[in-house]
């Protein structure tokens, strides 16, 4: 089962603007690299479990949920709050609470606050007061917290007019408690006691005033408490982003700040990709459910030709499909569990016959259509193809392979 083009499964290798692939048949290494791009520095969670910020150019292998890593492709965004480490910048005005710099961060240097309630009666929070002109759209935010003497945290949003969005996390335990008006919460685990928060929702109406507050909360649901003057918990990285999941996290220092778009193209040539029959598989995941085609494919470099994998994200479904001469000569879609857990996918392909495997099974089928002439296929690219409906997500591991494997070989390469 020998195959022609490797990326990743845990063997990794990046510097600016490239990302190694290879081929390895008959113990000679031949490297075929991918040419990547971000025309900005980026965060990624290193082999420590930490956040480190990476160089413009540089691909990012993320060990966020997988000792072995994945790549990591993310679309632009940008961070909207100004100051998203200095909370004791007047930027975040204080009610009935305190912050203290000094605690060891997600990062792993002394940039965490703690956030500790007075002893008044009532709600202990800092807020945002001063985000302006949002327009109708779907808003993400979130922050780092850690437990201290309150275990519970609780994110609000006010959109200025009508509505307040809220979700309370429990920082003992890592789940999320109570949401009121938020399409999705989520909570996620990193090293130390540290746990990245956030809360997506959709502004109905063009806001004068957007607020972002970080509350303490006695327990789920219980904002209001009467507070003890010591007690709080650690935060760090405040973040607000135009978009319907959370993105890595993206410093500011008195403005926003913007991450740019990564792109990985070019991998291969037409010796090493059999254009008659093959298999492109790949382990990867989706970033979210957000209904934007993201797709890998082998091809000439254009649409015309090509063979494709492809999330069909909004409704968790997985696409296979070949193109010849700009006619499609197979198509099968087919829903799966959930398209942010990594499923090992493989689109098998010769004439007449087509077939896409996810994890361990064969899904879908095709016994007529023809494929490209030999020589045709030339490059493996994270897009449509064309450079259109660019991937992002992750990857754990991709292969492409020059037969069509035998039905053994594929289970064994899917099987999760």
């Amino acid at each position: 089962m020998a195959n022609t083009i490797k990326l990743g499964n845990g063997n990794w290798a990046t510097k600016e603007g490239s990302l190694l692939a290879y081929n390895d048949e008959n113990n000679n290494f031949k490297p075929l690299p991918f040419t990547t791009t971000r025309a900005s520095s980026a965060t990624v969670v290193n082999k420590q479990g930490l956040i480190e910020t990476v160089g413009s150019g540089i691909p990012r292998i993320d060990f966020s949920d997988d000792a072995n890593g994945a790549l990591l492709l993310e679309p632009t965004a940008t961070n909207l709050i100004v100051q998203s480490e200095d909370f004791s910048n007047a930027y975040w005005a204080k009610s009935s609470s305190s912050v203290v710099s000094g605690f060891t961060s997600p990062k792993g240097d002394l940039s965490a606050f703690k956030l500790t309630e007075d002893t008044s009666n009532g709600v202990h929070y800092i807020i945002v007061n001063t985000i302006t002109g949002v327009s109708v759209n779907t808003f993400t935010s979130k922050v780092y917290a850690k437990k201290g003497e309150r275990s519970w945290i609780n994110l609000v949003l006010y959109d200025g007019a009508t509505k307040q969005i809220d979700a309370y996390f429990d920082l003992e335990n890592g789940v999320t408690g109570t949401s009121t008006n938020a399409i999705s919460t989520n909570i996620k685990q990193l090293v130390n006691g540290w746990y990245e928060c956030s809360m997506t929702y959709t502004l109905i109406a063009s806001s004068a005033k957007f607020q972002p507050y970080i509350r303490l909360a006695k327990s789920n649901n219980v904002a209001s408490y009467q507070g003890n003057g010591t007690s709080g918990v650690y935060i760090f990285g405040a973040q607000l982003e135009q978009n319907s999941y959370a993105t890595s996290y993206i410093k500011t220092v008195g403005t926003t700040q913007t991450r740019v778009a990564d792109t990985a193209t070019g991998s291969g040539n037409s010796t090493v990709i059999n254009s008659t029959q093959g298999v492109l598989y790949a382990e990867m995941s989706a970033l979210s459910n957000d209904g934007t085609n993201r797709i890998i494919t082998i091809s000439d470099d254009s649409y015309v030709n090509s063979a494709r994998i492809q999330f069909y994200a909004n409704t968790n479904e997985i696409e296979m499909r070949m193109v010849v001469g700009g006619v499609v000569q197979a198509l099968e879609r087919v829903a799966i569990t959930n398209v942010l857990d990594y499923n090992k996918i493989a689109l098998v392909y010769s004439i007449n016959d087509f077939a896409l495997w996810i994890n361990g099974s064969r899904l879908r089928f095709d016994t007529n259509g023809s494929v490209p002439i030999a020589n045709t296929f030339n490059v493996v690219n994270f897009n449509d193809g064309d450079g259109s409906a660019p991937f992002y997500g992750k990857v754990k591991s991709l292969q492409v392979y020059t037969t069509a494997l035998t039905d053994a070989e594929l289970i064994s390469l899917t099987t999760i």
